[in-house]
């Protein structure tokens, strides 16, 4: 068995970074398994021995162990020490049991984050605390609207990170936003407003779907580099927006055009549905608040731990206004009877306990990073393919010249594993071409796969967009 020295680490690592020092030797780690430069089955040194000679907390060391445990990354083995996994024969994520060793990997989706970076460590204190403090009663069928430790927790979060004027009572736990939609639009559908539902365009295609599944008529408004365009808001019950962090383009709704779609939704008592999908993954400054604060009897929030934590903990809420939640509650219900208790229990404590705010902080670190790799290499190697939608999320936008680099793009990167879509397949308008770039795990010898594909599908030099950037 080869036994690392904690000097062979500092090579594969590279230099240590003035801050965020466990993300640089998580990541770091994580990434020199994947590409080989750790061999299968050598042995890390002692957590003690690492830290003396990486200069680092031996508690950060031990952190960074214990994730990278978890996600199979590395094995500990008993009495013995650390190793280093064999990824050929046990691959990060894949299942021992379940399922056949050959099935096809799920293709991820543009705005998933990266399974990796799942704090498999905390959510599992978590669940073990707060499963232990559950009182009997709590383990019957659940309240409808949420258990209310997590209502009271979201509510406090929400009123810090969002700025949103929120109390218990307002949130309904559902089980991520793609219900909260559906449920929602069942509750319009059988309103008196009418079935017109403005939508963004572009906008997201199962957004789209959704509504129109509740059997809503959907009414696609331009987005132009200052938001939704509020001067052409048709007569409608509804709107669709996702005013921080627009979806796909990425821009934020401005401050006049904010205050313009709260006073056609007051003036028509109607409702908008701000989702807030991935709006506290941002990093040129603090998060853009939310619009309810502007209007809580009017503008339903909506967001979930998909982009933050995991889609597959299924976990989401609403923060409905008083007049929709009644009827809100009474769909939760007759839908599923409510959400998984113990997994309500131990995001409370998530937040509760300090564990959520650590995790975000150490997203957006690692996000960010990314990010500036990957748009370093994009402005060197294609500078004349514009990139929008850079300042937060998990995706970007290229835009291409025209529909067959799109489709020879899109089909490249996802060949890749890169996850990819095209623009055009989220608007209704023709000549807005382009990839819709899902950035979270792109690292490594990604970066200059993506950047290779996007070169080779342009000619280099001058290009003439159909749709320039509006």
């Amino acid at each position: 068995m080869i036994r690392l020295q904690p000097e062979d680490l500092l090579l594969v690592l590279g230099a240590r970074p003035p801050s965020d020092v466990g993300a640089w030797l998580r990541d770091g780690l994580r990434d020199a398994v994947a590409s080989g430069r750790l061999e299968a089955g050598a042995a890390l040194p002692s957590s003690r021995s690492a830290a003396a000679g990486l200069g680092v907390a031996r508690g950060t060391v031990a952190a960074a162990v214990d994730e990278l445990v978890g996600e199979g990354v590395l094995e500990s083995r008993p009495r013995s020490s650390v190793v280093v996994a064999d990824l050929a024969r046990h691959p990060v994520g894949a299942s021992s049991r379940g399922g056949p060793a050959d099935a096809p990997p799920r293709p991820a989706s543009v705005g998933a984050p990266d399974p990796a970076l799942f704090p498999r460590a905390a959510w599992a204190r978590a669940v073990r605390d707060a499963v232990r403090a559950l009182p009997d009663a709590e383990l019957g069928y659940p309240d409808p609207q949420g258990l209310l430790g997590l209502r009271e927790a979201l509510a406090a979060h929400l009123r810090t990170a969002r700025a949103a004027p929120v109390e218990a009572e307002d949130v309904v736990i559902v089980s991520g936003v793609a219900q909260g939609l559906a449920l929602l639009g069942e509750v319009l559908a059988g309103g008196s407003s009418g079935r017109r539902v403005v939508v963004e365009d572009p906008a997201s295609p199962g957004v789209i779907e959704q509504l129109r599944d509740a059997g809503l008529d959907v009414v696609p408004v331009p987005v132009d580099g200052r938001g939704l365009r509020t001067d052409a808001l048709p007569d409608a019950a509804a709107a669709v927006v996702t005013p921080a962090h627009q979806f796909p383009l990425g821009v934020v709704l401005a401050p006049d055009r904010r205050r313009e779609l709260v006073a056609w939704a007051r003036d028509g008592d109607r409702l908008v549905l701000e989702d807030d999908y991935d709006a506290e993954l941002r990093y040129d400054r603090q998060p853009v608040g939310a619009l309810r604060g502007l209007d809580p009897e009017h503008v339903a929030l909506l967001g979930s731990v998909s982009k933050l934590l995991s889609p597959a903990l299924r976990l989401g809420w609403v923060v409905a206004p008083p007049g929709v939640r009644e009827a809100l509650v009474d769909a939760k219900r007759r839908a599923d009877l409510g959400c998984s208790v113990p997994e309500q229990a131990a995001f409370a404590r998530m937040i509760e306990s300090g564990a959520y705010a650590r995790h975000l902080r150490r997203a957006r670190l690692t996000y960010r990073r990314r990010r500036g790799l990957l748009l370093d290499a994009l402005a060197r190697e294609v500078p004349h393919l514009p990139v929008e939608g850079v300042a937060a999320g998990l995706h970007l936008v290229v835009r291409l010249p025209d529909g067959d680099a799109e489709a020879r793009a899109v089909a490249a990167l996802r060949g890749a594993g890169v996850p990819a879509d095209p623009l055009s397949g989220a608007s209704a308008r023709a000549g807005a071409w382009g990839v819709i770039l899902g950035a979270a795990r792109v690292q490594g010898a990604a970066v200059p796969r993506v950047v290779e594909i996007l070169g080779a599908v342009v000619t280099r030099g001058e290009v003439s967009f159909a749709s320039p950037r509006e």
